[in-house]
């Protein structure tokens, strides 16, 4: 099964996907999309790392994530992505324009492929004022646009807010 947990910054969306992995029962493999540009996110990633369990695999991907999922995903283990939205910023920030969408693409092409269990986590940045910078724009479109074709193909899709759940498709 694919799911995705979406919700706003600290709103206990990484802390959802990492108790439904554990309580999967199947071997967990963490894929982080973030990189440590500076002392915050630094911070940000121990914080991710403390609360992992020592038993599961780390996989450090910030721009080929599809080649990723598909070295990863098996049946019996469920790979977490962490998160989505610092993967697309890590794609919007490469000079070449070709590989926005070479990756983009090669993700949504892979995933209903995919076997084992695959929780996608991503921030949803939509909900608020248009940003007044071209690319602030250009990152919450692309976001968005990539939220809806992967709704598509999970069978889950989550919305969280202040710790709670919402389901917006699929089973409890």
């Amino acid at each position: 099964m694919k799911e995705l947990i979406l919700g706003g910054a600290r709103s206990g969306k990484s802390v959802l996907a990492e108790k439904r992995a554990r309580e999967s029962g199947l071997d967990v493999a963490y894929i982080a999309t973030a990189t440590a540009g500076d002392g915050e996110m630094a911070q940000r990633i121990a914080h991710h790392r403390a609360r992992r369990p020592e038993g599961w695999a780390l996989e450090e991907e910030p721009i080929r994530l599809a080649a990723a999922l598909q070295q990863h995903a098996a049946a019996g283990r469920c790979l977490l992505v962490d998160c989505l939205t610092l993967w697309l910023n890590n794609l919007l920030a490469e000079a070449d324009e070709a590989v926005f969408r070479r990756e983009r693409d090669a993700l949504l092409a892979a995933l209903p492929g995919l076997p084992g269990r695959i929780l996608l986590v991503s921030n949803e940045v939509g909900m608020g004022i248009v940003p007044l910078g071209e690319l602030s724009r250009r990152f919450c479109d692309e976001a968005g646009r990539l939220h809806q074709e992967l709704a598509q193909v999970c069978g889950r899709v989550t919305f969280v807010a202040a710790g709670l759940p919402l389901i917006l498709k699929g089973n409890a």
